[in-house]
């Protein structure tokens, strides 16, 4: 079953290109194309377009078919190009023609747009959610290893002296500016596309106010051509939020790779978290990690097929822009798995303490020498040249955590400050789940 069908049977290689793998993908949209149709169907009914006795019925089909996906049971069909068909198919075998009435209104469009809206709004969520247990941990940590010492490095050279609650600290606060965008990119996403139909509108007096407040959307798309136009711009500001919560992902797992090696082993793991060589008995890999960063590396790389899937197109639809779904789709489930499994290593992690002690570290006391210096009424670039000349063939006093008072410093971690910007920002992500929604929708059966 075709939507577009005219009774001419098309060849049945297009559809299969055509299709792609949409009836796979669409697998995704299914609890949310059925609660979008729920909403269009009250505000048919509240326009005068199908009777209270009709919206009654399809409300409980849709309801009953929202069921059946709860269960898994619901799938598209040989024959059927996406989810939009095999529930129209499912709505007319259930109630007749009453059941053709679903799709009044509407183009596959703004049904796609609305679903994919719907879909990626609840991804968007279940992923701020699941950061926010990242963050939590990250900060408990810093909090644990507070006083732990540990040498900072820049260019990969022993720098300054840093510590286990600067280091985790600064992946922590790195989470605060992702979900800051995953917030905005939530913003972008959260207004109702349905009613705009091919982008172009209808002559029937549809009400689409009243499907954005049944779907909890914050405000419409007004213009009905722009609705076609923000599929692919709304797609690149969510792939950026991903793309920046991946970086530091990435980043966070290089220094773990690194930190783990022989040559530095300021963290370790039970050997049950990490992985061997089929020819070398010594070896204890960071695969996890490993993965993650070659995983997040990828997902880093989604804004740019983005803009290079729809940079060129022109207004209206094409169906190039049927491509961005699975790519998505997969970066939100490829993320979530990175997350998980990194939660899981971080209840784990082994620090190692007395690290500083070794003279090899020596040097990265030389700075606050300068410093000490400084407060001795010395010029800074005087004393800088003095200590310089001592690197060499000196030793410098140890400074400890409590000699660092600014904000910020390993002395002053402002944790407390850190995480009540990152609560504050968590305020954004606050919809109901399909299955509140689709309850919600059946209080209009009257």
């Amino acid at each position: 079953m075709k939507l577009w069908e005219k009774g001419i049977n098309p060849e049945p290689a297009i559809i299969e290109f055509t299709s792609g793998r949409d009836r796979k993908t669409d697998l995704h949209l299914t609890k949310w194309d059925i609660v979008g149709s729920m909403a269009h169907v009250i505000m048919l009914n509240d326009v005068g377009l199908v009777n209270d006795e009709e919206q009654n019925e399809m409300l409980k089909a849709l309801h009953s078919l929202f069921e059946v996906d709860e269960k898994g049971n619901l799938v598209i069909e040989n024959g059927m190009e996406d989810i939009h068909s095999q529930i129209e198919k499912e709505m007319a075998s259930i109630l007749g023609t009453t059941g053709k009435k679903i799709h009044t209104g509407r183009s596959r469009n703004d049904q796609v747009l609305v679903d994919i809206r719907l879909y990626t709004r609840e991804e968007i969520d279940k992923l701020a959610l699941l950061t926010e247990k990242l963050f939590s941990r990250l900060q408990a940590l810093s909090n644990q290893y507070k006083d732990v010492l540990l040498p900072g490095y820049t260019h990969m050279q022993p720098a300054m002296l840093s510590s286990f609650g600067l280091w985790f600290g600064a992946y922590a606060e790195s989470l605060c500016d992702d979900i800051l965008l995953l917030c905005t990119a939530r913003e972008l996403n959260n207004r109702n596309p349905l009613g705009t139909a091919a982008g172009f509108g209808t002559t029937l007096p549809l009400n689409r106010k009243l499907t954005s407040e049944l779907l909890e959307f914050d405000d419409l798309l007004y213009n009905s051509a722009y609705a076609s136009l923000s599929r692919g711009k709304v797609e690149m500001a969510i792939a950026s939020a991903l793309a920046s919560l991946a970086q530091t992902l990435s980043r966070f797992s290089m220094d773990i790779c690194m930190y783990i090696s022989a040559e530095y082993r300021f963290i370790d793991f039970p050997d049950e978290y990490v992985t061997g060589s089929s020819i070398m008995p010594q070896k204890r890999n960071p695969d996890v990690f490993e993965l993650i960063r070659g995983r997040s590396n990828i997902i880093q790389t989604l804004p740019n097929r983005i803009a290079m899937l729809t940079s060129n197109l022109p207004s209206g639809y094409n169906r190039d822009l049927q491509l961005l779904k699975e790519i998505v789709f997969d970066a939100f489930d490829d993320l979530s798995e990175c997350i998980e499994i990194m939660l899981l290593m971080l209840r784990n992690i082994k620090v190692r303490r007395n690290i500083t002690e070794n003279p090899l570290y020596n040097t990265i006391f030389s700075t606050e020498e300068v410093n000490r210096l400084v407060k001795e009424g010395i010029p800074f670039r005087d004393a800088y040249k003095a200590v310089a000349d001592l690197v060499k063939n000196s030793s410098f006093s140890r400074t400890s955590v409590k000699d660092y008072v600014h904000e910020g410093s390993i002395g002053n971690l402002c944790n407390s400050e850190i995480a009540a910007i990152f609560e504050e920002r968590m305020k954004c992500f606050s919809n109901k789940t399909a299955a509140e929604m689709a309850e919600k929708m059946m209080g209009y059966v009257k």
